[in-house]
């Protein structure tokens, strides 16, 4: 359970639940303090432990550096000089070690303690600074309180209003150090969580960096590594050893043609290459796969080499629905099916090993040829389409450093607003490069969304997006997301679609234009989805809404249901389940342009679906 939000009109009721919700911040201050005390006290115990490895590896690497190997007889054979030149080779590579451990030890106290101290006495001191204010200021006024209520009714009215004004001045300043308070507890609360993470990972990274300098010394000296362990095995072993691992190697060689064994319990058996999701594509991994014909039960293990010896994960996939063997034309691949199973959305395309493998398993699967899917026109409407242009025309700007961040001049968004969205706006108004620049465009486009009279994500469904990325595991967090998007109505989910399409083509961009996938949740998360009440309780929560817009642009991708052969100039040929990038409108309704494979033509649209789903495994 976390902290109780402290409103700021609560401090001017100062009830006991705003006293016992300010205790509660007061006791986790407390805590904290503690917690940084015993942190820098343990981190000093840890660079004086740092110090004192230090210093035993620099005497063992000189023990190294000083022992002279020294053999039986006169003359030393190369097994010999090779494992005393190792050792001498081994202490060199400690004590470069130790040079970087060195440096990171003298870096620790800058940009760990420090930062520490000087959170503590900044921020955590400020605070009680200001706790003791509110009590002084606290005391004072109501005592003050209690005596001007004791005033006899009789006195004068002059005295009266004089005193009045007093009381009055002294709430005033009651208050001001009441929400003084309050406002500095919570932005401590909220401070340390980067206060504490930055200076930490300041010393872990000093600390990789160290370890990772090692590792590439280590692999620097690999050679000498393996000269040394192949001279520790000749004088190790003898002959006989060494004829018995022959012999070992001699039998796995003979048997290596009689491992198959022919199926038994199942109709089909052997090794297939199944087609999977990754986030950058599609990856095709090889699995143990099996496949009884009586009950049409589809098995697959995995079954990669580095898992070969180790307990073999399956899945088992029953009733199967249909085979279909797998066009050339329509994949980059040879040998491929198509299955489908019940209790399993899509297709799943398989590879065989060979062209007779792939009939094998296609006859014992009653597997067929493949029929063309017939075009199936389908209608879609664009909602507020002066957006979808807006965005279209941002694709020429996608490396623009900053792109939605920097805003443009309020005079001129204004009037962009107005010729767009005005009485008087051209239907078919195009934004000129020449008349409207990007960043008048880009604060165009946040504008309007943010002057929705209701935000894109609805207020009905803010709290549940909200409580759905705060699910502890990221895949459910998804799927709720996605649960949550199909009941928004259709044309909001119509433009969200062209957003999201969008902002994924910008975060792909982001090595040149700086705009990753969380800055643009920092900057839509607000503008698609706001809260109905305005209360630091709702501000808070503006973290999360950046969540769901992170996880709307990571999980975005167009997704194609059928395969498609170009019939005119200008149009892709694609197969199921591609990919493309780049994709917007085109003039005709119909289609839209699209890249694929580095080209950039048309597609037919009842051909592919925008999907915000889960990345699922083929």
């Amino acid at each position: 359970m976390g902290l109780p939000t402290l409103e700021f009109n609560d401090s001017f009721l100062d009830s006991p639940d705003f006293r016992e919700r300010l205790k509660c911040h007061e006791v986790e201050l407390e805590r904290t303090n503690r917690f940084i005390k015993e942190l820098i006290k343990d981190g000093n115990l840890l660079i004086k432990a740092l110090k004192s490895l230090s210093a035993a590896v620099q005497k063992f690497s000189s023990s190294l550096q000083d022992f002279q190997f020294e053999c039986i007889g006169d003359v030393e054979t190369d097994d010999e000089v090779n494992v005393a030149q190792s050792f001498k080779e081994f202490a060199q590579l400690l004590n470069t070690v130790e040079e970087e451990r060195r440096r990171l030890i003298q870096n620790a106290n800058d940009v760990l303690i420090t930062p520490l101290e000087r959170f503590r006495r900044e921020q955590i001191d400020a605070a009680k600074e200001e706790k003791k204010k509110f009590d002084k200021e606290s005391e004072k006024y109501y005592s003050a309180l209690e005596k001007h209520l004791n005033l006899s009714s009789k006195k004068k009215d002059t005295f009266l209003q004089e005193a009045d004004v007093q009381i009055e001045k002294d709430k005033e300043v009651f208050y001001d150090a009441s929400l003084e308070y309050v406002f500095k507890i919570q932005e401590v609360q909220e401070k340390k969580k980067f206060e504490f993470v930055e200076p930490l990972l300041a010393f872990l990274q000093g600390l990789f960096t160290f370890y990772h300098e090692g590792y590439e010394l280590v692999a620097e000296f690999e050679p000498y590594k393996q000269q040394l362990q192949f001279n520790l095995q000749n004088t190790r072993n003898n002959f006989e050893s060494t004829k018995r691992e022959v012999e070992k190697l001699m039998q796995r060689m003979r048997s290596a043609d009689h491992d198959y064994r022919p199926p038994s319990q199942w109709t089909m058996e052997g090794f297939l290459y199944v087609q999977e999701k990754r986030p950058l594509g599609f990856a095709w991994i090889r699995h143990y796969c099996t496949y009884e014909k009586g009950t049409k039960t589809f098995t697959v293990s995995s079954a990669e080499n580095k898992s070969i010896g180790k307990q073999l994960i399956s899945a088992f996939l029953p009733l199967l629905k249909s085979c279909v063997r797998r066009k050339a034309d329509s994949i980059d691949k040879r040998f491929c099916f198509d299955i489908e199973v019940v209790e399993r959305h899509g297709v799943i395309t398989l590879q065989a090993l060979s062209e007779s493998n792939r009939r094998l398993w296609m006859e014992a699967m009653d597997g067929r040829e493949p029929v063309r899917q017939p075009l199936v026109p389908r209608s879609c409407t664009y909602y507020l389409i002066h957006c979808g242009i807006a965005c279209v025309f941002l694709h020429s700007g996608l490396n623009t450093v900053g792109l939605y961040r920097v805003g443009g001049v309020s005079s001129k968004v204004q009037r962009l607003m107005s010729a767009v969205f005005g009485a008087k706006a051209s239907p078919d108004m195009d934004l000129d490069a020449d008349t409207w620049d990007l960043k008048t465009i880009t604060s165009g486009l946040k504008n309007y969304l943010s002057c929705l009279k209701e935000p894109l994500m609805t207020y009905e469904l803010h709290k549940e997006f909200i409580m759905a990325v705060k699910s502890d595991e990221q895949d459910n967090r998804v799927r709720s997301v996605q649960a949550l998007i199909h009941k928004l109505p259709e044309k909001n989910k119509e433009m969200l679609d062209l957003l999201i399409n969008h902002l994924v083509r910008v975060s792909s961009h982001s090595g040149v234009n700086l705009m990753t996938v969380p800055n643009l949740g920092v900057i839509f998360g607000p503008t698609l989805l706001r809260s109905h009440e305005e209360t630091v309780a709702a501000m808070m929560n503006i973290k999360f809404q950046n969540i769901v817009v992170e996880i709307l642009i990571d999980n975005y991708e167009l997704v194609t249901i059928f395969s498609y052969k170009a019939e005119h100039a200008g149009e892709l040929s694609f197969p199921r389940g591609a990919l493309f990038s780049d994709v917007y409108p085109s003039e005709d309704p119909r289609w839209l342009q699209a890249t694929y494979e580095e080209k950039t033509g048309l597609i037919p649209k009842n051909y592919v679906v925008f999907s915000n789903v889960v990345k699922e495994e083929l």
